[in-house]
């Protein structure tokens, strides 16, 4: 059995901190580094790091306003990695900031077959005349 509280538990996520500053973000472009710092666990020069990062690689654009940043993500910039190279990060920035509810039960309790929290997932509708 796996033991929640054991420190291995702890030592690994599935997201990086680019990855979750960049999320952040998507929720919010007027998002302050500070508070990017508190949601994520990492201190505010980190944060700043990572955004330079982000913004020197070309995910995102930096607009100031007054004494603030406003953020721009580029979605259509693909991930770094070779095994994922030709994937726009907008699908992962979709899975963490869109916020639909699911979709009802049918009269039988089935909810539909393919759903996986976006519309375009699931299946379509027969074509008539194909069977």
């Amino acid at each position: 059995m796996f033991d929640d509280s054991s420190p291995a538990a702890s030592t690994w996520t599935f997201l990086t901190h680019h990855a979750r500053v960049l999320i952040e973000i998507a929720r919010d472009p007027d998002v302050r580094l500070r508070d990017i710092a508190a949601s994520i666990g990492i201190t505010e020069r980190t944060a700043q790091n990572i955004v330079r990062d982000l913004y020197e690689a070309g995910y995102l654009a930096r607009n100031r306003i007054g004494r603030r940043n406003r953020y721009s993500l580029n979605l259509d910039q693909q991930f770094r990695y070779r095994t994922e190279a030709g994937v726009p990060i907008s699908l992962l920035t979709d899975i963490f900031t869109r916020r639909e509810e699911p979709p009802q039960a049918d009269q039988a309790g089935e909810v539909p077959v393919g759903y996986a929290g976006r519309p375009e997932l699931r299946d379509p509708e027969p074509v008539p005349g194909l069977g």
